[in-house]
């Protein structure tokens, strides 16, 4: 069985930072492949809808607008539906039970073959491939070896981590992205500079919790036998990543208040290129709610 191929795809995206991080490497690696990007579902061939499942009735939204598009795929020959993100992750087999036109249902851990899996889609129909984790050719390439189509010049998102070892009572991130691995520190900084040689100049860390960056690292190197503090930590990287020639700004996303460090704040007010700006959620200030939501601190703590 072999379909038409497409030559033109549109991506929606839907929550955090890191879903629209992930789009991009989407577009790229679509790109990569010989695709165009247009703006409409009316002009292209492929439909890539990048879910969300924080937002109440996300589930509801997304089931909704398959039904659209089970009418526009049937308008046109060789149109394709791929499915991604963290409600696919969630709902695994679900999405192509309920919707057994859609192409391809991918989860968090596999954007890396979003181009392997069209093309299998194309010559053996629907597919579903969703991994409980992610995976060495995944979290070693990282996202940013990968094709990635940028929507400006002069910013950009670098993943310094993925996942998060957090268990928030309200959160379903861990269950969805699986546990923290951070990026190699080297990789990272030879990311943004090969990013400042092309023009950017400002540069946001990305993280479920990006002040655990290298705890995960240093463990595991602790538990191997090594002595000390053997993996720089958020601290760090937000000095050397602010010291690269070229960066004017580093930002981040998002921090955890129960893992900030005094040394990562000296890091901001003896680094000039990181900004002022620090998104740093409490939650609630009543510290009874704090302990149902099991965030790990206490309102006194935070302030």
């Amino acid at each position: 069985m072999t379909g038409v191929q497409p030559t033109s795809y549109v991506v929606h995206t839907f929550g955090c930072q890191m879903n629209a991080h992930d789009s991009e490497r989407i577009s790229g690696l679509l790109e990569a492949d010989g695709m165009e990007r247009v703006e409409t579902d009316d002009e292209a061939d492929v439909v890539v809808l990048n879910t969300c499942c924080i937002r109440e009735n996300a589930d509801n939204k997304l089931y909704g607008t398959l039904g659209h598009l089970r009418k526009w795929k049937a308008a046109k020959e060789g149109r394709r539906i791929v499915i991604g993100g963290c409600l696919s992750q969630k709902d695994k087999d679900v999405v192509a039970q309920k919707a057994p036109w859609v192409d391809v249902v991918m989860g968090t851990h596999n954007v890396h073959r979003t181009t392997e899996l069209l093309n299998h889609s194309i010559e053996h129909g629907p597919i579903t491939e969703i991994l409980d984790e992610a995976v060495l050719d995944d979290y070693t390439l990282f996202p940013s070896a990968l094709p990635v189509r940028r929507e400006t010049t002069y910013n950009a998102w670098v993943t310094i981590q993925i996942g998060c070892d957090n268990s928030c009572a309200y959160c379903i991130v861990p269950a969805v992205r699986g546990r923290e691995i951070s990026r190699p520190f080297a990789d990272v900084i030879g990311e943004v500079a090969q990013l400042a040689s092309t023009g950017v100049t400002e540069v946001t860390l990305l993280g479920q919790n990006v002040n655990s960056y290298g705890r995960d690292i240093t463990l595991a190197e602790r538990q191997a036998g090594s002595d000390g503090r053997v993996q720089p930590l958020f601290a760090d990287l937000l000095r050397a990543a602010g010291d690269v020639e070229g960066i004017r700004r580093v930002r981040y996303v998002s921090p955890h208040p129960k893992d900030m460090r005094v040394d990562v704040l000296e890091a901001m007010a003896s680094t000039p290129a990181v900004c002022e700006h620090l998104h740093y959620p409490l939650q609630s200030g009543s510290d009874r709610v704090l302990s149902l939501m099991h965030r790990g601190y206490t309102a006194e703590r935070y302030m």
